[in-house]
């Protein structure tokens, strides 16, 4: 795609390559196992995520549904706000496993390893108000 492209041209299978190559950066950087992995992103079984790795090495169209889709981006949303909050990069790439006294002694991971949407989404909104409160 070059920059002149209107966002609309985007195809899904673009879409959706990029947020699995995305995805598959968080998850090397979190240390995630690949049962995370597929908790994180609502998937049943590790095939999906092999046959997500296999197309992305043969450049094959990737098709995501609007759920996995959904999940993928909080997870890039939580991952970019752990950015913004911490300067030093182990800071921001350890702090999904420190325990947190506002999840009741979980840790972020643990909280978003109850494999709803909606534990993503607590993640995240916790970060966003933090955020807010740290740069207001």
């Amino acid at each position: 795609m070059n920059a002149a492209q209107p966002l609309a041209a985007i195809d899904d299978a673009q879409i959706s390559r990029v947020a699995v190559k995305l995805f598959f950066g968080i998850a090397e950087e979190w240390s995630l196992t690949d049962e995370q992995r597929c908790t994180l992103a609502g998937l049943g079984t590790r095939t999906t995520l092999h046959n997500w790795r296999q197309k992305l090495a043969t450049g094959e169209p990737i098709k995501l549904g609007r759920d996995t889709l959904e999940r993928l981006s909080y997870l890039a949303g939580i991952y970019k706000a752990t950015q913004l909050l911490f300067a030093d990069p182990a800071q921001w790439r350890h702090w999904v496993r420190k325990p947190n006294r506002d999840f009741g002694g979980a840790s972020a991971l643990q909280r978003m390893l109850g494999g709803r949407v909606v534990d993503l989404v607590d993640v995240r909104r916790y970060l966003d108000g933090w955020r807010g409160e740290v740069y207001v």
